[in-house]
């Protein structure tokens, strides 16, 4: 009780108006870095088309969707990812000296694990909805996996 109302006065006029300006600036990073997974994803996609169209090959199919799944783990693929919410730090140490914020690296560790997650659920939901089309007239593979990606990135 004697603590509650100094720390709420505190918040209040320290904290509290600064959230909404703090929130902005933190989500340009992190926006980007997400978005930078979703093309990530797509360019990896459009690659499998346009490859399959090429040879129309479906154990090369097989192979391609198998090494999108890994792509979650492909830390060079997803280096550029990553990269972007590195702006985080900058911008973390201004915060850091005004409102005392630490563990700024661990800050943009958990986003980028968040990064790598959504990558993880991308691939594994592109596989499952794909899967029980692989068999299909090779005609219309291209288009199914053209379909099942746009389904992914909504």
């Amino acid at each position: 009780a004697t603590v509650s109302e100094p720390a709420q006065k505190c918040c209040t006029e320290n904290i509290q108006p600064f959230l909404t300006s703090i929130l902005e600036e933190l989500m340009g990073p992190v926006s980007s870095g997400f978005t930078e997974v979703r093309s990530l994803f797509d360019k990896e996609v459009n690659e499998i088309i346009q490859d399959f169209q090429k040879t129309n090959d479906i154990t090369k199919l097989k192979e391609n969707v198998d090494q999108l799944m890994n792509l979650p783990f492909n830390s060079v693929k997803m280096e550029p990812c990553y990269l972007k919410v590195n702006l985080l730090q900058e911008l973390l140490q201004d915060l850091k000296s005004r409102f005392k914020v630490y563990h700024i690296d661990f800050v943009i560790q958990r986003t980028q694990n968040f990064m790598q997650e959504l990558m993880e659920n991308a691939v594994y939901t592109f596989e499952q909805l794909f899967s029980p089309s692989r068999q299909a007239d090779s005609a219309k593979v291209a288009t199914t996996i053209e379909k099942v990606k746009l389904r992914v990135l909504k």
